[in-house]
């Protein structure tokens, strides 16, 4: 392999182990980095939507606007297109620059699409925070969403252990 050809490989083996803890099935992959909403797609994006709790306040920039998408953010949606058949190419990178109180938790029913008007299977990575689920636990923890066993009870005398 020349050096000239792994120029043109090395972007792709990076990105895939950026975001390689998706779904193998999904065709777009996103995760919140702070207020960006990043992505990784095997196809085209031609068209998105997802809902929200309240928490966007407003949606700008990233690889969707440098492709000319239309960007609408309301109380309860965002939703970005182009009016003349343009599309983020497929690829990794920021889709989004989210602005509000934005969460993993705030954000719910993505919906995308190819440029034949097609639906994408989205998956979203949820990177792992360890601690007690069990929110009867003394020690319940809101933040985690992976329990690690560590969830203490009631003892009967009032105190945790």
């Amino acid at each position: 392999m020349s050096f000239r050809n792994l120029f043109y490989i090395l972007p792709f083996i990076v990105s895939s182990m950026l975001f390689a803890d998706c779904d193998n099935g999904a065709g777009v992959c996103l995760s919140l980095e702070g207020s960006d909403l990043n992505y990784t797609s095997d196809t085209d994006i031609a068209g998105f939507q997802f809902g929200h709790d309240g928490c966007v306040t407003a949606a700008s920039g990233g690889d969707a606007t440098a492709a000319g998408f239309m960007i609408s953010s309301s109380g309860s949606a965002v939703i970005g297109f182009s009016l003349t058949g343009a599309v983020v190419p497929a690829g990794s990178g920021t889709l989004l620059v989210l602005d509000g109180d934005v969460s993993l938790n705030c954000l719910s029913d993505f919906i995308f699409s190819d440029s034949a008007g097609q639906a994408i299977e989205v998956d979203f990575y949820v990177e792992p925070i360890p601690g007690c689920t069990d929110m009867n636990a003394c020690n319940y923890n809101s933040s985690a969403n992976t329990d690690d066993g560590s969830c203490l009870y009631d003892d009967c005398n009032g105190e945790c252990g």
